[in-house]
């Protein structure tokens, strides 16, 4: 994939967006640990530390294969890795892709999110061409729908069942933004973060 070449670090005002390293495991095994990160995202808690090392082990496959990979975030202030944010599938013949995300608890409602999600919106819809991006998350996961709301993102509807997941079927919520809707929202300085 032509834009995974060179795999991007990202840059806003509090955060860096970069390659995962071994290092990171211990953090995302903080996260990936709490049960409360967990339940509203699609694999399974991290039981040991080897389950986050395998993570970043296939995230570095994926660097390596040039392929669909996370970023880490990470806080400038104090270099802390505090979650991560990728584009889980890029569709190009039909120019769109979905974002995913997950981040440690003790920094949930600091804006972060939001913060990098519309940097992931930018790059999608300047660098990789995008004229749509979605994102699902869970029908009760509250805080997911806001950053999405937040980012300009609307919600499309309710998929009935659309997920197996941790041993039951699940509806799951649909939002999208569009590139012209991006592009008006940021002519008219609406808060898109």
């Amino acid at each position: 994939m032509e834009m995974y070449k060179e795999f991007p670090t990202l840059e806003t005002k509090r955060l860096r967006m970069r390659k995962l390293t071994m290092e990171d495991a211990k953090d995302i095994f903080l996260y990936g640990s709490d049960n409360q990160v967990t339940r509203y995202v699609t694999w399974d808690t991290h039981e040991n530390i080897e389950e986050s090392e395998k993570f970043v082990q296939y995230a570095l496959a994926q660097y390596e294969k040039k392929q669909l990979a996370p970023w880490g975030i990470e806080r400038k202030e104090d270099g802390k890795m505090i979650g991560t944010i990728d584009f889980v599938s890029w569709n190009k013949k039909h120019g769109s892709a979905e974002v995913g995300y997950a981040i440690s608890r003790e920094y949930w409602g600091h804006g972060y999110v939001p913060e990098a999600l519309q940097t992931l919106l930018e790059l999608g819809f300047n660098e990789m061409e995008l004229v749509r991006i979605s994102a699902r998350c869970l029908k009760e996961n509250e805080q997911s729908k806001r950053v999405l709301e937040k980012v300009g993102m609307a919600y499309e509807g309710l998929i009935r069942k659309g997920m197996h997941l941790k041993g039951e079927y699940r509806d799951l919520c649909m939002y999208a933004i569009l590139k012209e809707e991006y592009v008006q929202a940021k002519r008219g300085c609406l808060t898109v973060h």
